[in-house]
């Protein structure tokens, strides 16, 4: 959440106390990020030990109105002035889809991964062995469905989905039978 200012220049925040408990940053969304939390955040990052977490690494969200800047646009904002990479554990790493199929014992040969973003979700099912489908209703579209097959990258290979729909409604059906 906000936090109040510590001073009234960019060098107070250098001097403001640290919370020495503290042992990880963690970067997920934060309406309130700010210099003076980017400030803090490095000081702690300079604490031998301390991690750096992100919770994903999107750059936009769709929106009904445009595309907004996401969470992956403060994780990089906070790579850079720490001078180190973070540890994402949201998609597309494996980490959460690991979490959830050891809590719920979920088979991978019979799980689908339904996203709208060939990066993340699309990536984190064919990472995990899943089948994919990608929904044209966000961020990704035929396109960049169609460059990735024709490119030469094996990164952008691997993030084609094995199916699309248009909507995820159109999923409905075959749920309800």
């Amino acid at each position: 959440g906000a936090e109040p200012l510590l001073g009234d220049s960019p060098g107070a925040w250098l001097d403001a106390p640290l919370d020495p408990d503290v042992r990880a940053v963690v970067v997920g969304f934060d309406p309130h990020f700010s210099y003076m939390k980017l400030t803090k955040a490095v000081r702690y990052l300079q604490q031998p030990g301390c991690l750096l977490v992100g919770t994903n690494m999107d750059n936009r969200l769709p929106l009904e109105n445009g595309r907004f800047i996401a969470v992956g646009c403060l994780v990089r904002a906070v790579e850079m002035a720490a001078q180190r990479q973070a540890d994402i554990i949201g998609k597309p790493s494996r980490f959460i889809f690991d979490c959830v199929s050891q809590e719920y014992g979920i088979n991978p040969e019979r799980t689908v991964m339904v996203g709208d973003r060939l990066d993340t979700d699309i990536l984190l099912g064919v990472t995990c062995g899943l089948k994919t489908i990608l929904t044209l209703t966000g961020v990704s579209t035929l396109g960049d469905v169609k460059s990735n097959q024709e490119s030469d990258c094996m990164s952008k290979k691997k993030m084609v989905p094995d199916f699309y729909v248009d909507s995820i409604a159109d999923l409905l059906p075959a749920l309800q039978g």
